[in-house]
C-alpha cells in the first residue's frame, strides 16, 4: 500500500461509517439500546481510523492538494460540497465526543437532544466524504492525475 492508496481507503472508511450510522439509527428506533451503542462505537472507531489515515495522507503528500478536474456548474457544486464538508467535519469532532460521552453515561435525555443534531451532521460528513473522493479521483480527475498515481505506484512496487 502506498500513500496514493489512502484516499480510496479513506472513502471506504467513510462509506462504512455511513452504513454503521444508518444501522445504529435503525437500532435506536427499534429501542435496541445495546445494539445501538455497539454500532455507534463501531462508527466512532471507524471514523477515528479514517482520521489517522487522513492525517497520514496529508503528511505523506506534504499538504499538497489534489486538483479538481471538473469545470462549470460541476466545479461550483464540488467546491460548495467540499467547503460544507470541511466545516461540518470540524464541527462533528466535539459533537460526536459529547454525544458519545452522554450516551455512555446513560444521560439519555441530554444524549437524545444532542444526537438529533450530531447524527445528521455526521451522516452528511460521511456521505460527502465518499462523494468528494469520487468527484476528485474517479469522475473528474485533473489531467495527469491518474498518470501521476500510476507512476507513483510503479515506483512503490520497485
Amino acid at each position: 500500500m502506498s500513500i496514493h492508496d489512502l484516499p480510496a481507503l479513506n472513502a471506504a472508511l467513510n462509506g462504512l461509517a455511513t452504513v454503521l450510522l444508518v444501522v445504529a439509527l435503525v437500532f435506536i428506533k427499534q429501542r435496541r439500546i445495546a445494539a445501538h451503542r455497539a454500532t455507534m462505537l463501531a462508527a466512532f472507531g471507524v471514523s477515528c481510523v479514517f482520521l489517522v489515515f487522513y492525517v497520514a495522507h496529508k503528511i505523506g503528500v506534504r499538504g499538497v492538494h489534489t486538483p479538481f478536474g471538473g469545470e462549470g456548474a460541476v466545479r461550483t457544486a464540488y467546491y460548495a460540497m467540499l467547503i460544507s464538508h470541511i466545516l461540518l467535519a470540524m464541527a462533528i469532532v466535539p459533537l460526536a465526543l459529547v454525544t458519545l460521552f452522554r450516551g455512555l453515561k446513560r444521560d439519555d435525555a441530554r444524549h437524545k437532544k444532542i444526537a438529533r443534531i450530531t447524527w445528521p451532521i455526521w451522516f452528511y460528513v460521511s456521505v460527502t466524504g465518499v462523494l468528494v473522493y469520487f468527484m476528485l479521483y474517479v469522475w473528474f480527475p485533473a489531467p495527469g492525475t491518474l498518470e501521476k498515481r500510476q507512476a507513483a505506484a510503479v515506483q512503490t512496487a520497485r
